[in-house]
């Protein structure tokens, strides 16, 4: 469980599902996490779970589609602890469930904003100063939308179909300075913004569907994102890995 002990990590979009997730295992591998999101009651939460579990946890408030507040969040992680180690881009989300005739040019914007936007402005932020250190890791979490086609949220599939590309040609311009780049692609995924979609655990006759075929929890990326953080995945970068169930539930 020392996997990440006193790496300093950034998870964007840490306030629910997801996000949580990975900051909570990220501080049980010893890493010291920096909370990013929104709003901070959200963040003031989690920073305390992950406190009174005796974590290192730091909370920047922060819109990662702004410039000046992703700028503002890399320096305060700097400044506080001297370095950045791992930055995972987990800040997304589809927004709007609806077909491309009826989605407003404003409502594509947002969704590119906050889904592909982000990670750009993020990476770049980030990839400031692992080069200053030559090394570091960024993991950006995709999503299968950006793999298959996605004909009810057009923005969003699109925006992850650009983290996917954006994840390689990352990892191919900063290969030379030591840092890996890689990508996580998650199904539909089992958090409690989705527990309407979950298909039942059981089957008609009551006996446990297999977990194979069930979508993955919050906690399956959490260890993937753990694993791509660590030392373990020093010589994989430019990858996405996707993580679903072998029965699709996507949507």
């Amino acid at each position: 469980m020392s996997q990440l002990k006193d790496k300093v990590a950034i998870v964007t979009g840490g306030a629910g599902g997801i996000g949580t997730c990975i900051a909570m295992e990220y501080a049980k591998a010893g890493a010291v996490v920096v909370i990013a999101s929104r709003t901070q009651k959200n963040l003031d939460k989690v920073a305390e779970n992950i406190r009174s579990s005796g974590g290192e946890c730091l909370v920047v408030a922060s819109d990662v589609t702004d410039p000046a507040q992703v700028d503002n969040m890399i320096q305060q992680t700097v400044g506080r602890y001297g370095r950045l180690d791992i930055m995972v881009n987990n800040a997304g989300g589809a927004l709007y469930m609806k077909p491309a005739e009826v989605l407003s040019f404003r409502e594509w914007r947002e969704g590119i904003a906050l889904n592909l936007d982000s990670v750009f402005l993020c990476s770049a932020a980030a990839g400031k100063e692992m080069i200053k250190r030559n090394g570091g890791k960024i993991i950006n979490i995709s999503s299968v939308a950006g793999i298959k086609t996605s004909p009810n949220f057009v923005h969003y599939g699109a925006a992850k179909a650009g983290v996917i590309s954006l994840t390689k040609s990352l990892a191919e311009s900063w290969g030379p300075h030591n840092i890996t780049v890689n990508c996580i692609a998650p199904g539909l995924t089992a958090t409690e913004g989705v527990k309407d979609w979950l298909p039942p655990d059981k089957k008609p006759d009551g006996t446990p569907v297999p977990v194979l075929q069930l979508p993955s929890g919050p906690e399956h990326v959490a260890n993937l994102a753990v694993f791509l953080g660590s030392a373990a995945a020093d010589r994989i970068t430019g990858e996405t890995i996707p993580l679903r169930s072998l029965v699709s539930f996507d949507r």
